[in-house]
């Protein structure tokens, strides 16, 4: 389904973004635009992403363990 009519962005493309990283709204916004020119959809986009991120917690890293990683 398309999440971000602006942008033409998909719910695969954000559950994608997820996979590679993507921890935050502002992180879809940098990666894909998402909620960059109307920003109606930024309440669909946070869903879809914590939708993704909850799926796949087991096999992501924790916040905390990639910040610290940036750190090092």
């Amino acid at each position: 389904m398309i999440v971000c009519v602006c942008r033409r962005i998909s719910d695969h493309q954000i559950r994608q973004a997820a996979a590679e990283g993507a921890v935050s709204l502002e992180c879809l916004q940098f990666e894909l635009g998402v909620a960059t020119q109307c920003g109606r959809c930024a309440d669909c986009a946070s869903r879809v992403l914590c939708d993704a991120r909850s799926a796949s917690a087991p096999n992501m890293p924790s916040v905390r363990m990639h910040q610290a990683e940036q750190l090092a």
